[in-house]
């Protein structure tokens, strides 16, 4: 169960389109060119993301470390480079508490 203070930065996250955006692509990370099969339990490059999101690399790091700091992804470190994919149990639980407040 969400807090009030979780939900709202969660809230936050997500008031931003490029933010939203970002969370569906990480829906399907085969959909990003160059992803192999075994690269979804790390996820998506940072690099990756950035270029389809056509945003400079710190705004896209930006971005990215809002909605993890909500609970909507996971950041992997793997030498210089970060990835990113959906904390999909945190997201489950958010619907859940979603569906018991509202």
């Amino acid at each position: 169960m969400f807090s009030e203070t979780e939900l709202l930065a969660v809230f936050r996250a997500l008031s931003n389109p490029a933010r939203r955006q970002m969370l569906v692509w990480l829906k399907e990370p085969m959909s990003f060119p160059g992803q192999e099969p075994g690269d979804v339990e790390i996820g998506v490059c940072v690099s990756d993301i950035q270029r389809r999101a056509g945003l400079s690399q710190p705004t896209t790091s930006q971005y990215l470390t809002t909605l993890r700091q909500a609970g909507l992804v996971v950041a992997t470190r793997r030498g210089k480079w970060t990835y990113y994919r959906r904390d999909e149990e945190n997201i489950a639980s958010l619907l859940e508490t979603l569906r018991d407040v509202f």
